[in-house]
């Protein structure tokens, strides 16, 4: 627990500031009386952060999480970080990226930590990935990825970061690890945003049925719901414990059948194979390898689709007060947005 600054404020520093997650907890932050520090990199999209003023606490340092020097400097003066900077996509053509940056990135922030021993307290945003698959049963905090298979490159490197942060915890380092679910909600249509992009792909007829024969499972988790979990995280979490800010367990198919409700839109009536929709991967893995754009589905895709990813959100419910909408309130949210925002009709 931080001194009186974690009830009251405090000056903190948000690595991946400009992405879907960073930049709803840049939001949440300020609107809770904290002055921020966006870490960013030169060329980062921050049009979806307020503009630094009189009236907004909040500053810009640039710099990367793969840069010692610059993720030193932007920690100067911060008294708490919470690091949600991440490359959150299935595949990559050059996958050692994963790697320099969920996992080197994390190391060079517990390097900092030792140098400067000025940071209190730490929020990891670690991910459901990191403990697992579920195949047939819900999980929580407690399991340990086997580590011996990995759907993406993704996985692995969060599985690695996970382990890392666990042990830097043991020896004495004040880390909070926080994994959230799926998670989705207004905001930057990204890779982190994945299920924004499948409803669009769903609404706008690319996508014309169901992903495989909905044996598939994930934890659903809206954004506000995770960005409040960090922040309760950063107030009550125990360092050294990992926090599931997850939600509710459901398929795409239920995703689906849930947004057709809504929208008052007609039901998908086929099932579109998941080796028709890794063949379709395949495709798109060698578009990208022609123009340089990041395929939505590929083939780690389907690897992910063909298991079960449940978990439980008891603990964080418990001891950090976390309250998670269910995937009909969160769903009532996002679509509304996304067609005013143009991105689909219905």
């Amino acid at each position: 627990m931080l001194p009186d600054q974690c009830t009251t404020t405090m000056k903190v520093l948000v690595t991946g500031a400009s992405g879907f997650l960073g930049g709803r907890l840049c939001h949440f932050l300020l609107s809770h009386g904290h002055s921020v520090r966006a870490f960013v990199r030169p060329t980062s999209d921050v049009s979806a952060l307020p503009s630094p003023s009189d009236d907004v606490a909040l500053e810009f340092a640039y710099g990367d999480v793969t840069n010692y020097p610059s993720l030193l400097a932007a920690c100067s003066g911060c008294h708490a970080v919470y690091h949600a900077a991440a490359i959150v996509e299935s595949w990559l053509p050059d996958p050692s990226k994963f790697f320099d940056v969920n996992v080197g990135g994390l190391k060079n922030l517990l390097r900092v930590v030792k140098e400067t021993g000025t940071i209190k307290k730490i929020v990891y945003t670690s991910s459901f990935f990191a403990l697992g698959s579920t195949d047939g049963y819900i999980a929580d905090e407690s399991q340990m990825h086997s580590a011996k298979s990995f759907c993406t490159e993704y996985e692995k490197a969060k599985t690695i970061a996970d382990n890392i942060a666990l042990e830097a915890a043991r020896q004495g380092v004040p880390i909070v690890i926080v994994c959230p679910g799926v998670m989705y909600g207004p905001g930057k249509i990204s890779a982190g945003n994945i299920l924004a992009r499948t409803l669009i792909e769903r609404f706008n007829g690319r996508l014309p049925g169901y992903i495989g024969n909905g044996n598939d499972r994930f934890s659903f988790s809206h954004v506000d719901d995770v960005a409040n979990g960090h922040i309760q995280a950063m107030e009550k979490g125990q360092p050294g414990q990992r926090y599931l800010l997850t939600g509710e367990n459901a398929s795409f198919t239920q995703v689906f059948d849930i947004a057709a409700d809504i929208t008052n839109t007609k039901r998908s009536w086929i099932n579109i194979p998941l080796f028709v929709i890794e063949l379709y991967g395949w495709l798109s893995v060698l578009f990208c390898i022609i123009t340089g754009k990041l395929p939505l589905i590929s083939p780690p895709v389907v690897y992910c689709l063909r298991h079960q990813w449940a978990y439980s959100c008891d603990k964080a419910r418990r001891e950090l007060n976390y309250k998670p909408r269910n995937l009909t309130q969160g769903l009532q949210d996002i679509l509304p947005w996304l067609k005013k925002s143009g991105f689909i009709k219905y």
